[in-house]
C-alpha cells in the first residue's frame, strides 16, 4: 500500500515560523510535523509515501531520505503551480494506482492517535471508493452524512453556503473532516480534465453514484498544526501524556 502527505502548503499561517523553513519541518515539541505522520504510515506498514512540494521543498526532499533510509520516497513538484488537493493526487496517479490497491491521503500538518490499520481494513471491509476520516468537533466547514453514513452534502457557517445532495435526506450527520482519507484506485476515473482542482469538491459530485463514507473517530485525539496556538495545545497535550509519539 501507498501513501501521499499533502505538504504543498505555503504555511502563511505559521509565519514567522515558515520564513525559513517548510511547514512540514516546523517543530512539535522538538519533533517535524511531517515525522508524526511518517511514523503513523510505517506503523501500518506502509513505506512507499510520496510527498507534494512547494515552498522551499528542497529542505524535505534532502531530509526525509537521511531519517528514513528504509522508506522508499516519490516527490511530487508543485514549486511552478500549486495543484490544490484533488490536483496533487491526480498528478500523482501513476505511482499510486500502479498496484491497483486503495492509498492513504494524509495532511501534513494533523496530528493523531488515530489507527491508520483500522482506517485501511474498514475501507477495505466497506468496499467504499473513499472513506474520510472524520470527527464530532466544532469548525466552520462540515461534510454532511446520511444515516448510512454516505457523503451528502457541505457546508460552511461562515458564509451559509451549503450544498446538499439528496433534499430527502433526514438525520443529516455534521462531521468535520480529520485530513486523512482512504481512497480506491479507480477514483482516477472519475476525476476531471483539470490541473487543479478540490478532492472535496470531486467527493461532492461523485457522492450520488460512488461510495463515499464516513469513518468517524471521536474516541482519537487530533490537531491541526496549520496555527501556531495549536501547535502549543499540541505540545503541552503530548508533554502531559508522554505519548509515544515523542520518543521517536
Amino acid at each position: 500500500m501507498k501513501a501521499l502527505i499533502l505538504a504543498a502548503g505555503k504555511g502563511t499561517r505559521l509565519k514567522p515560523l515558515t520564513d525559513n523553513i517548510p511547514k512540514a519541518l516546523v517543530p512539535v515539541a522538538g519533533i517535524p510535523m511531517i515525522d508524526y505522520v511518517i511514523k503513523n504510515l510505517i506503523n501500518a506498514g506502509i513505506n512507499n509515501i510520496a510527498v507534494n512540494l512547494h515552498h522551499l521543498g528542497n529542505y524535505i526532499k534532502n531530509y526525509l531520505p537521511q531519517k528514513y533510509p528504509k522508506v522508499n520516497f516519490y516527490f511530487s513538484d508543485e514549486n511552478d503551480k500549486l495543484l490544490d488537493t484533488g490536483g496533487a493526487i491526480k498528478k500523482l496517479s501513476a505511482f499510486l494506482r500502479n498496484d491497483n490497491k486503495p492509498f492513504i491521503v494524509h495532511n501534513v500538518d494533523i496530528l493523531t492517535n488515530l489507527n491508520l490499520t483500522d482506517l485501511i481494513n474498514f475501507h477495505i471491509k466497506s468496499n467504499n471508493t473513499v472513506t474520510i476520516a472524520v470527527k464530532n468537533r466544532n469548525t466552520s466547514r462540515y461534510l454532511l452524512f446520511n444515516n448510512n453514513n454516505l457523503l451528502c452534502g457541505w457546508e460552511n457557517n461562515k458564509t451559509n453556503e451549503k450544498i446538499l445532495l439528496d433534499n430527502k435526506t433526514n438525520n443529516i450527520k455534521k462531521l468535520a473532516f480529520s485530513g486523512i482519507q482512504v481512497i480506491s484506485p479507480d477514483i482516477f476515473e472519475n476525476m476531471p480534465d483539470k490541473e487543479v482542482f478540490s478532492v472535496i469538491d470531486l467527493y461532492l459530485k461523485l457522492a450520488t453514484y460512488l461510495k463515499i463514507t464516513a469513518y468517524i473517530h471521536n474516541n482519537d485525539f487530533w490537531f491541526d498544526l496549520g496555527k501556531k496556538e495549536t501547535i502549543q495545545e499540541a505540545e503541552k497535550f503530548l508533554f502531559t501524556i508522554n505519548n509515544k509519539l515523542l520518543n521517536m
